[in-house]
């Protein structure tokens, strides 16, 4: 484990220790939790810009646009399902 001075303005300060007192933890716990997470989303930036770097750009909108027509019509399908379901009523 590491030891790591942080300078922060009282009132952040304050904020972060009602944070953890709210969440049952340390403050030591809520900055490595945030740490944790922060590290967590560079490293998903990171992959994904890595991965769309080498990607086609129009496949990747087809792919996109397949999603979004799946999406709609499972949306008109559960639309006509509960059409279908109050008719019956």
């Amino acid at each position: 484990m590491s030891t790591v001075t942080l300078r922060l303005p009282d009132d952040t300060c304050q904020r972060l220790k009602q944070l953890a007192a709210s969440r049952g933890i340390s403050l030591n716990k809520l900055m490595e939790e945030l740490g944790i997470a922060a590290i967590a989303a560079h490293d998903t930036e990171t992959r994904f810009r890595a991965m769309g770097a080498g990607a086609d750009r129009g496949r990747a909108l087809a792919v996109l646009d397949r999603l979004d027509a799946a999406d709609g019509a499972r949306a008109s399908g559960g639309a006509l399902l509960l059409n279908t379901v109050a008719a019956q009523k």
